[in-house]
């Protein structure tokens, strides 16, 4: 399956919002190899892990690993979360720019990590 594969299998008000966080994902890191791992989008930085997304019935799962979860906890608490996810109700705007902000701050993580 590919990510756009991936995309369409939602309803179309869901589709545009996954494809919003994809092109977030995508502008922000576009080195980041974008593949299906754990059955959603996985974005990956020398095949270690950057971001992923889910869509589900009510909401958006986002995965940073705990890192980007911690580093934004102030931002993240008032949706609800689980260890490393954080799930955006359907029914609200996706924090976009959170979401950009996140996938920046893992990216120099990494690239900090790997020196």
């Amino acid at each position: 399956m590919t990510v756009p594969n991936y995309i369409q299998s939602f309803p179309e008000p869901v589709q545009i919002l996954l494809e919003q966080i994809r092109n977030v994902i995508k502008e922000t890191a576009p080195e980041a190899e974008e593949s299906i791992s754990y059955g959603m989008p996985a974005y990956k930085i020398k095949g270690k892990p950057l971001v992923y997304f889910a869509g589900y019935k009510n909401h958006i799962g986002f995965y940073a690993t705990p890192t980007g979860h911690e580093a934004f906890a102030e931002e993240l608490s008032q949706y609800k979360q689980g260890k490393g996810s954080v799930q955006f109700p359907l029914n609200q705007p996706i924090p976009l720019d959170l979401i950009k902000r996140i996938v920046i701050f893992r990216k120099n993580n990494w690239q900090s990590t790997k020196k």
